[in-house]
């Protein structure tokens, strides 16, 4: 007791009476600092792995595939001066280097993802906390508003952190120099604090999370058009300078580096968070500066029966997939003229006959290429309607369903019917906005042609579809992971497998390996029948064990 008392009474350098309050005020800090970035970790962990991936494999496979002088200059001339490409990547300042092709290739794409994952970021840790309720239960304890804030600002430093990691380490296990690595993975990273300041500013203005994402959104589409407009046009390139997307370009890593263009991202990010902050200090927890509506006419349509209600409930989701695709599609067609065989070097060209799609150097075989990822997308999208249906049910919302004169198998047949009905349409939307791409650039394709393209990625996207039901049915918790994975693993072993030279037999195993490239190949019938049959019996399959199972929660 002697001790501690002298402890209290003698102020001094380290003393507990000092110590203790600097410790209780950043204690919250770090506390909130950590649940966040707990919070966001599925989507962080997503992110970090695709900047990993994209950094290593952009220049290995530019090395690899444009290993001579001759065949860079080729690339550069066929592929550097394209719009229709720098309307894609931005604008290329040196093709002819590995570190430059990367940080056209990878800085363009990743600075646009980073912009998006900054804007999620920021308006999941404030938004959406005051949305669920939760910053008022935190609140209810000895917390700070400040300290919610900058709890949330230094769990999305955090996340961003590692994004610069992930793209650091990629690019040297590219084979990239440190220095020059180090410079790309913070020219694309800048873009997270600044487009993060975007979605707390959206945070304080709007009074939902949904209108918080349209407001920060509407910002990011903005910033791409506005890069759209100075790379392609000669005469508006000072508009570069007016978009955080072009001062990502204006940093020029590996191409002659202009660190001071930093300070633009830096200040802007400064700006948007200390704005952010002083509009929060000022309004009442849960509310939006914008006006909210208290109340509103009931809406019923697409209430009529569950699966209406299903497809009223994914409308958003279907359209933003609707509007992905259709705009990957039209870029498809319009660039499918550029392929050349100036511009692609006969090593690539044998590395894509060992994949079995032919030659890519026509439109009509470049279209066929592109048109396997249209499968990989809409299996994709198979999966995430049964990881819908799942959710559904973890969050009990089935459970009342049920209670209604409502029976299982007709739920569960209706949510395979919107399924199957979502994957048609996006299967359409691609082959028409392909089609339409390919017309601008007077290309040969029909349209029927593109549209059979767009059929043919169904029927890998129903077995797909029959698969995850079936372990949706069986262990309902795991589906997604299954289903999920189960994609992976066969389109990856598709490209591996080809290209490693595995036997047919092996390789044939994935159903990837048995959809032809249409518009360029047939239409493989047969293989299409075998995979829409295995599809329907492992749903029939489903129908039988769902019936019997109990409903699961989270």
């Amino acid at each position: 007791m002697a001790v501690s008392a002298t402890a209290e009474t003698v102020p001094g350098r380290g003393s507990p009476a000092q110590a203790a309050p600097r410790r209780s005020a950043a204690r919250p800090v770090w506390l909130l600092a950590r649940r966040n970035f707990r919070d966001a970790r599925a989507r962080t962990i997503g992110f970090t792995y695709l900047f990993a991936v994209a950094s290593i494999l952009n220049p290995v496979a530019y090395r690899h595939t444009y290993s001579t002088l001759a065949e860079r200059l080729a690339f550069s001339e066929s592929f550097g001066h394209n719009k229709a490409v720098v309307l894609f990547y931005g604008k290329a300042y040196d093709l002819l280097t590995i570190g430059g092709y990367s940080a056209w290739r990878t800085g363009g794409i990743l600075a646009i993802l980073a912009a998006i994952y900054g804007l999620l970021a920021g308006v999941r840790a404030l938004r959406a906390e005051e949305d669920a309720g939760r910053a008022e239960l935190v609140l209810a304890a000895p917390v700070s508003r400040g300290n919610i804030y900058a709890g949330a600002v230094a769990g999305i430093a955090a996340g961003a952190a590692l994004l610069w990691v992930a793209v650091l380490a990629g690019s040297v296990i590219g084979g990239l120099a440190a220095g020059g690595s180090a410079y790309l993975a913070l020219a694309i990273v800048s873009m997270v604090p600044v487009f993060a300041g975007v979605g707390a500013l959206a945070s304080q203005l709007a009074p939902t999370r949904r209108m918080a994402l349209e407001l920060g959104g509407a910002v990011v589409v903005l910033s791409f058009l506005l890069r759209v407009v100075a790379d392609t046009s000669g005469s508006l390139s000072w508009l570069r300078w007016a978009t955080p997307l072009g001062w990502a370009e204006e940093l020029r890593p590996f191409t002659g580096a202009q660190p001071l263009v930093l300070l633009l991202p830096i200040a802007a990010a400064t700006l948007a968070l200390l704005g952010a902050w002083r509009l929060a200090a000022r309004r009442d927890v849960g509310a939006g500066l914008l006006a909210a509506r208290d109340s509103a006419d009931p809406r019923l349509w697409l209430l009529s029966s569950s699966t209406t209600q299903a497809l009223r409930g994914e409308l958003p989701s279907l359209t933003v997939w609707l509007g992905g695709i259709g705009a990957f599609a039209l870029i498809v067609g319009v660039i499918s003229k550029s392929i050349s065989s100036a511009g692609i070097s006969p090593s690539l060209q044998r590395q894509f006959a060992k994949l079995g799609e032919g030659s890519i150097v026509t439109p009509r075989g470049y279209l066929g290429f592109s048109f396997i990822f249209f499968v990989l997308v809409l299996s994709v999208f198979s999966c995430s309607q049964v990881a819908a249906a799942r959710h559904e049910e973890s969050e009990q919302r089935l459970e009342t369903l049920l209670a209604l004169p409502v029976g299982r198998l007709r739920w569960l047949n209706g949510r395979l019917a919107l399924a199957v009905a979502g994957a048609i349409a996006l299967a359409l939307a691609a082959g028409v906005f392909a089609w339409v791409g390919a017309a601008t650039q007077n290309v040969a394709p029909t349209l029927p042609r593109m549209l059979l393209a767009g059929v043919n990625c169904l029927p890998t996207a129903l077995l797909f579809l029959g698969i995850a039901v079936l372990a949706y049915a069986v262990a309902p918790r795991a589906a997604a992971g299954i289903a999920y994975g189960l994609v992976t693993v066969a389109f990856l072993w598709q490209l591996i497998g080809s290209l490693l030279g595995a036997p047919k037999w092996l390789v044939e195993i994935t159903p990837f390996a048995h959809v032809g490239s249409v518009p360029a190949q047939p239409f493989r019938a047969g293989a299409a029948a075998v995979m829409v049959a295995i599809g329907l019996l492992a749903a029939a399959a489903a129908a039988l064990a769902f019936a019997r199972r109990d409903l699961t929660g989270a």
